[in-house]
């Protein structure tokens, strides 16, 4: 190493205070209204992949200018002029759209648009068949189709009602096992565009919920069909039904056995359904094939876990077409790993190794037999970039540095584009090949004035548990000019649950988090055991105990804060819906640590979630009368102290309000102080004037409570 004369380093050492003394300071109208900052600029976009070896990028060359379009040469690293129109179109592109009057409305290239239905009744969920030759959709609980070449509509089913939903799914199925991205569709096309699969839901044993809507002189109640753990599920069957209509063929399952349905996958052949079966006690996950035209199903994977498997994973499987296997991903073995199956069932291998977590798989190379995926490895709050041999061979991280990443993949597996940064570093975006070879630096988002301000330090630290077993993750943002000698109040943003993480370590810059900083307020986002950095291992730990371990584990990190200066009258929690939940639990079980919560959109007792969510983790109240108890912040509220502010949609068909209700009737009952907003008409969670107002009143909160000085007019939105 070269040594300098001591002379030049004090010399260096001066300019370098002196650059630090000369940042500026951001300004009120940047951190609170949007005024510019220049600290970072946008990055180039990506349009898509032409083919293999070609990208369509969209950039600027100055923030300010006008983007324009240009064609990366993968191979050489060089850009030619480009155009949109690039981007290969399907072949036969159809459009549907149904916003006018509820009905369907079919674009088929440059036609004139036209009306497909006219009924009073609405339509939902268009969907075309593969081979745009039919359009499928359900009306009043029925299900439907329409042949566009004869423009004939054809009723499939004929007993849809306000119980039984035929294609459209009951609530617990749209929110927690289907997702609310499928807008309560509950049937799937054929690959070969004859036949559609269905779930038939037979409600009419689940208990209704009225919501209660305070419009127009005499309201109204909306009933919702939603089970409470314990209470009867819908019973569901699954059809399939010819694309002209005909006889229904059901599936040989017995509806009135207490189960459940996961997102089914036809084989590309569309001789077989895969369906992912589940027991109501959900630790046994069960996938048939079953035979479209008999109904006859044949088991071909059975998976048992000690806790809990999940049902939710519409990735689960993956199809090879040039062999009769499928690749399958389960963390059966405490892990996010995937594994190689004959379509008999039959174990190949096992394909990837290691503390694998988020597993996503991007393409499966038939031809090479590879498959790339990202996942969390190197680092619980970093996702990389991987590829591996089907035969478990060569796993090989393909990302690079101390960075979180983001993958686009061209279409042939041959290269692929990152957006990477960490909690230092503004994104930066690159091209590299599946080798992992750099190509080109694309794009860099640190902006002009980068170095100019004064930011707030923002770092990942980990703390260890109680029991010494984890290193558990937080994500801090530091007072400006931070003196651990000074006592800070603290406000952690919160959400826990079972795999619910939230410290991720890539770059995030907000204006109103820097201002906070500016104000002296220490802020926290951090994660418990259970919380999908220690794999399912660690999530085992929640089975019929929630509550008990995040604070258990959050209770460490506060007291660890404490000795970084955290002021420990001055300790604020805040989240929304399980974040509400941990919220209200951190005020009562781990009242001697948190002092003030804002909690909104609250479970306040599991007996009040639904079936699915809650009994995965808890089991039904009948099984685990002990766990329910311990985990109700019911049970818990004589010891509250500090001050909570509760805040709930009247309206919120997820969460009911019902559980801020009882909450508050209880710590009337104990004569505690706390605070109380209803949002009317709001679901689990609101928009417009009512976003703001929320956002003021949790400011206003953290400004009496936390910092102790009046909050700028600034502030409000």
């Amino acid at each position: 190493m070269r040594k300098f004369p001591l002379f030049v380093v004090v010399a260096l050492q001066f300019l370098a205070i002196a650059a630090t003394a000369q940042k500026r300071e951001l300004s009120e109208d940047q951190l609170l209204k949007g005024a510019r900052t220049n600290i970072t600029q946008p990055l180039p976009q990506s349009l898509g992949w032409i083919d293999d070896t070609h990208l369509l990028i969209s950039k600027k060359s100055h923030p300010d200018s006008a983007s324009k379009i240009v064609v990366l040469d993968c191979k050489t690293g060089k850009e030619s002029p480009g155009n949109a129109d690039m981007i290969k179109k399907p072949a036969a592109p159809l459009k549907v759209v149904s916003a006018k009057y509820d009905d369907i409305y079919l674009k088929d290239g440059d036609k004139e648009e036209l009306r497909l239905t006219s009924t009073k009744e609405k339509e939902a969920n268009p969907t075309l068949s593969p081979d745009n030759n039919y359009i499928a959709f359900t009306r009043d609980n029925d299900l439907y189709t329409i042949n566009l070449n004869t423009k004939k509509e054809t009723r499939l089913t004929h007993d849809g009602s306000d119980v039984i939903l035929n294609g459209y799914a009951s609530w617990i199925y749209f929110e927690e096992i289907l997702g609310r991205a499928t807008r309560y569709k509950s049937f799937w096309w054929s690959p070969d565009s004859k036949k559609i699969a269905f779930m038939r839901m037979d409600q009419s044993a689940v208990p209704v919920f009225p919501l209660y809507a305070e419009t127009s002189q005499h309201g109204h109640l909306e009933n919702t069909r939603y089970p409470k753990p314990g209470d009867p599920n819908p019973e569901v069957k699954i059809g399939f039904a010819n694309a002209d209509g005909g006889n229904i063929v059901w599936s040989d399952f017995n509806e009135k056995d207490d189960q459940y349905f996961g997102m089914p996958v036809w084989k590309s052949d569309a001789t077989s359904l895969f369906v992912q079966w589940m027991n109501r006690g959900q630790d046994n996950l069960k996938i048939y094939a079953v035979d479209p035209a008999s109904g006859v199903k044949k088991e071909v994977y059975d998976e048992k876990q000690k806790t809990w498997v999940d049902l939710d994973e519409s990735s689960r499987i993956n199809f090879l077409t040039k062999s009769s296997s499928f690749i399958l991903k389960s963390d059966r073995e405490g892990w996010d790993n995937l594994y190689l199956y004959s379509n008999d069932g039959t174990l190949k291998n096992k394909i990837t190794s290691g503390r694998l977590w988020e597993t996503n798989v991007l393409k499966v190379d038939e031809v090479k037999k590879v498959i790339y995926f990202t996942a969390r490895l190197e680092n619980s709050a970093r996702t990389d970039f991987y590829k591996v041999n089907f035969d478990g061979k060569g796993q090989t991280r393909l990302s690079f540095g101390d960075f979180t990443h983001r993958i686009s993949l061209s279409p042939g597996g041959s290269y692929f584009t990152t957006v990477y940064s960490n909690v230092s570093t503004p994104d930066r975006y690159a091209l590299l090949d599946t080798k992992g070879k750099l190509i080109k630096e694309l794009g860099d988002s640190k902006g002009s004035a980068y170095t100019m301000y004064d930011l707030a330090k923002t770092e990942i630290v980990r703390v260890k548990s109680a029991d010494g077993l984890f290193e558990l993750p937080v994500r801090i943002i530091w007072p400006s000019n931070y003196n651990p000698a000074i006592k800070y109040p603290v406000m952690i943003n919160i959400y826990g649950g079972p795999n619910a993480g939230t410290v991720r370590d890539g770059w995030q810059f907000n204006p109103q988090q820097q201002w906070y900083a500016k104000e002296g307020l220490i802020q926290v986002t951090m994660d418990h055991r259970a919380s999908g950095h220690f794999g399912k291992e660690g999530i085992n730990y929640m089975h019929r105990n929630l509550g008990y371990w995040e604070m258990t584990d959050w209770i460490e990190i506060v007291k660890w804060l404490r000795t970084k200066g955290a002021d420990s009258t001055r300790v604020g929690i805040g989240g929304f819906s399980y974040g509400g939940y941990a919220t209200c639990y951190a005020l009562t079980y781990g009242a001697g640590y948190f002092t003030h919560g804002l909690a909104g959109g609250s479970v306040v007792d599991w007996s009040l979630y639904d079936t699915h969510y809650t009994e995965r983790f808890m089991d039904t109240p009948k099984e685990n009368p002990e766990g329910y108890k311990s985990s109700s912040v019911l049970t818990h509220t004589s010891k509250y102290q500090g001050l909570i502010r509760i805040y709930h949609g009247t309206m919120d068909d997820n969460v009911h309000m019902q559980n801020s209700l009882q909450l508050i009737k209880k710590l009337q009952d104990e004569k505690k102080h706390f605070e109380f907003m209803l949002y009317p008409g709001g679901r689990h969670g609101w928009g417009g004037n009512q976003q703001s107002h929320s956002s003021n009143e949790n400011n206003l909160f953290i400004y009496e409570n936390l910092l102790k000085k009046e909050m700028p007019v600034k502030m409000m939105r």
